[in-house]
């Protein structure tokens, strides 16, 4: 079994209906918080580089192993409460867990189609703009994702990056419509929003509810260098 399809197959098992239900209104910890108790650092390391496809429990044990005394600390100086720092900071990074392991299942997937080593992530690349850095017959790509809202018409305009990374800057745009659970009009009939996902191959979502990038969104620009080096 490839990563990307154990991958796939542990985001399939995560009750992300039971995760919204349990932390979505719990917004206590809303500050900016300092680099040493963020979770994306982390959240690379285990997933990207340690390749261990923890439950949200599981990491965030991890998490409070790691970086729970400088969370206590920060707790402290910034005088919150016990209980609300701790059910809001957990809260906070399980939205941050559901929102990044989706990205990191690309990685998965564009390395899928690249070649095993030659797709790179981290905390560093991420704050650089490149969500996904491949390197392939000597070509940088660096890929950032976004999902937006549908306009009847794509803008032009790239995506803000914070570095100057070698290479090609690719920005993938993708649309996630609120009918998923609920495509189908009172007629019968499909919604369009739904219609338009269908029709996007680049995507697919699970049952539970995760969108995810298909090695489609990535073979163009594969077969695209293969072209020009034959």
């Amino acid at each position: 079994m490839t990563k990307l399809q154990e991958f796939t197959n542990f985001l399939k098992t995560v009750p992300l209906a039971e995760y919204r239900r349990r932390y979505s209104h719990i917004k206590i910890v809303e500050m900016d918080l300092p680099k040493d108790i963020q979770a994306i650092e982390l959240l690379y390391t285990v997933y990207w580089d340690e390749k261990k496809f923890l439950t949200f429990d599981e990491f965030y044990e991890r998490y409070l192993k790691e970086k729970g005394l400088a969370a206590e600390q920060f707790r402290i100086k910034t005088t919150m409460c016990k209980d609300c720092f701790s059910r809001g900071l957990k809260a906070r990074i399980c939205r941050t867990w559901t929102g990044l392991i989706t990205q990191i299942h690309a990685g998965y997937a564009a390395e899928s189609v690249f070649g095993e080593g030659s797709v790179f992530m981290s905390a560093e690349l991420d704050h650089q703009g490149a969500d996904i850095r491949v390197e392939y017959r000597g070509h940088f790509l660096n890929y950032q994702v976004k999902k937006t809202s549908f306009a009847g018409v794509k803008s032009n305009r790239p995506l803000p990056r914070k570095g100057s990374l070698e290479g090609e800057a690719i920005d993938i745009f993708y649309e996630v419509p609120t009918c998923l659970s609920d495509p189908k009009k009172k007629d019968g009939e499909y919604r369009r929003p739904y219609l338009r996902f269908l029709e996007d191959t680049r995507t697919e979502a699970f049952d539970n509810g995760f969108v995810v990038f298909t090695q489609e969104a990535f073979l163009p620009k594969k077969q695209e260098i293969d072209q020009k080096l034959k």
